[in-house]
């Protein structure tokens, strides 16, 4: 008589990874009703692009990979890296410019590793920074928001969906002027003669706290950033740190209310693509650190990057550097903050135990 097999249990459910994916697209909505109704059709112009490109381009590199489509575009990710990318790129941008950012993003920051879960970088990150570097006049060119011309007379108002499209497609016969300026974060960074209340009544996008607009906008990623908490998509250990890392350094250089003021701590936080990082970049699983000190260490670092480079850099907003660097920093993090084995003293390094 045989004796029966025995084997493991084993759980049988949905695509764990498709469900975690298709919870973060759902909790960007919020962000992306704001930008839409500050900064006008563009953003969901972005998102439809971005997309369009990042699924055509993953099913390219995953058939010359020879690779199963239908398993590997369900997953969401690609769609993530998209809809990341696009929200983070100016409403309005050009078409190639969204095409060049999410094909780098697809191509050199996640298939060229060997696809999900193999990734050092984070590929939205890595397409942005991309563009940034090669496009700073397109990357800097963001619409004025919605309200804005009530203040300011001689900025156009939100373009409707057919304009927009135009300014998107036929980005050469558009001029800029009317409706592109500068952001809150850029007006502060090149101010050298101006307080902080005088910046403020002279530059009307500064809104009451960081920026007409902006600061609604980072509310919203704030409760979708909420609801991921809620649901335990993630640890609160990433965007705490990053939080804290940025409120810190903003609090320690903040200046003042002078000319040479970097920025109040709410100011930094409300501003550019802070909540944006804090929640749905910082905690990437694959490129940023794994255990819960590491991910508070990730946070920290990249809340610190992101106000040196704000303060002192050449970029208005860091988000994408600051995130960049930590990932060439999350191995060694995860090496100085591996927890300790059950049964041992401390925590197991490398190949040899350390007792």
């Amino acid at each position: 008589m045989a004796l029966p097999r025995i084997t493991s249990p084993h759980a049988r459910g949905n695509n764990r990874t498709q469900t975690i994916m298709l919870w973060v697209l759902a909790a960007t909505l919020p962000g992306i009703i704001a930008m839409t109704w500050f900064f006008g059709w563009g953003t969901l112009i972005n998102i439809v692009l971005a997309s369009v490109v990042a699924l055509g381009t993953e099913a390219l590199i995953l058939l010359l990979r020879k690779r199963p489509l239908s398993f590997f575009l369900s997953d969401g990710s690609a769609l993530v890296t998209a809809w990341l990318l696009a929200l983070a790129l100016p409403s309005l941008a050009p078409w190639w410019l969204v095409l060049i950012a999410s094909s780098f993003a697809i191509v050199f920051g996640k298939q060229l590793y060997g696809g999900l879960g193999q990734n050092p970088f984070n590929p939205a990150m890595l397409g942005y920074a991309v563009v940034l570097i090669s496009f700073p006049v397109e990357m800097t060119s963001w619409p004025a928001p919605r309200g804005i011309e009530q203040l300011m007379p001689d900025m156009q108002a939100t373009l409707g969906l057919m304009e927009a499209l135009q300014r998107v497609f036929l980005p050469a016969t558009q001029a800029m002027d009317g409706w592109a300026m500068a952001t809150p974060l850029d007006v502060v960074k090149n101010n050298t003669s101006l307080s902080m209340a005088e910046l403020a009544t002279a530059q009307p996008i500064f809104g009451n706290f960081a920026g007409y607009g902006w600061e609604w906008v980072s509310l919203a990623y704030l409760a979708g950033g909420a609801l991921l908490l809620y649901k335990r998509i993630f640890t609160w250990h990433a965007p705490a740190g990053m939080l804290i890392g940025l409120g810190l350094m903003s609090l320690l250089f903040w200046g003042g209310s002078g000319s040479n003021s970097n920025g109040s701590p709410l100011f930094h936080l409300l501003s550019g693509a802070t909540m944006l990082g804090a929640f749905f970049i910082v905690t990437d699983p694959v490129s940023g650190a794994t255990s819960k000190l590491g991910r508070l260490v990730f946070g920290l670092g990249v809340g610190v990057l992101v106000y040196c480079i704000r303060a002192w850099g050449g970029y208005p907003d860091a988000v994408a550097f600051a995130v960049l660097l930590m990932n060439l920093a999350a191995p060694t993090i995860d090496y100085y903050t591996t927890p300790r084995t059950y049964g041992h003293r401390k925590a197991e390094r490398g190949m040899g135990k350390v007792d």
